[in-house]
């Protein structure tokens, strides 16, 4: 009898193993402000940790040491696909610490420098294959000479600057299902927070099966930084940030 439970146990056990197996973890993905680094915020203390500004670096401290991660300018769909280097620890509201050649390989905006991340699997060759071509050319933008980095900015047309300057940012709270939750998570923002202008919390119905909930529009990076960090106060781990949506 004893011997009957204990190999009742042992696959229970077994059985229990390869279903955490398959139980693939959601590769991390985010919408923001990337950090790019400045030697002065490593000195200030504001930063936790060293990137070298000569070359293409990232930190993300979310994710482990050696993740491959894709970050993204949705202004012009330019990327790169980089090795997180290390996890330094920086202010929650950035997404991503980046050293000044990947801002540049990217074209950001200084000012207003908006990105999406994702964690990609290694297990995908060609992604792995373009993390070394990146890692191979990472020194090439520090071979351009700083006058014609200044010259291409500004060349840009005034349109284009007008355009970036009409800018609206938007916080992404939340998506739910029913529009009734969401309406009551915007009660529950308004009678908690009461610096926030109510007028900016904005119920959006998507479509039959998606509300959103979303804080804006923002025209200032500061002004969106307080609320930002007010919200995540609340209790929400992860708020995304886009624009003119």
């Amino acid at each position: 009898m004893k011997f009957k439970l204990l190999l009742l146990l042992i696959l229970t056990v077994s059985c229990s193993n390869n279903i955490t197996t398959y139980n693939k973890k959601t590769p991390y993905s985010a919408k923001g402000f990337a950090y790019i680094y400045n030697e002065n915020d490593l000195k200030e203390k504001i930063i936790k940790g060293r990137l070298d500004n000569e070359i293409m670096q990232i930190s993300q401290q979310n994710l482990r040491f050696g993740a491959l991660i894709k970050v993204s300018n949705p202004r012009n769909n330019e990327n790169v696909v980089l090795t997180n280097i290390k996890r330094v620890k920086y202010p929650n509201f950035y997404k991503i610490l980046i050293s000044k050649p990947v801002a540049e390989k990217l074209g950001l905006n200084i000012n207003l420098p908006i990105i999406e991340i994702t964690e990609i699997k290694k297990n995908k060759s060609f992604v792995a294959k373009k993390a070394k071509i990146y890692s191979e050319e990472k020194k090439i933008s520090t071979k351009a000479p700083i006058d014609s980095v200044q010259i291409s900015n500004i060349s840009k047309d005034k349109s284009k600057k007008m355009k970036r300057n009409s800018d609206k940012i938007f916080i992404h709270i939340a998506t739910f299902y029913s529009p009734d939750i969401a309406i009551n998570l915007k009660k529950r923002i308004i009678n908690e927070l009461t610096q926030i202008d109510k007028n900016k919390l904005i119920v959006k119905k998507i479509n039959s099966k998606k509300t959103q909930v979303i804080l804006g529009p923002y025209t200032s990076v500061n002004s969106l930084k307080n609320d930002y960090i007010k919200i995540k106060n609340l209790g929400f781990e992860e708020l995304d940030i886009f624009i003119n949506e």
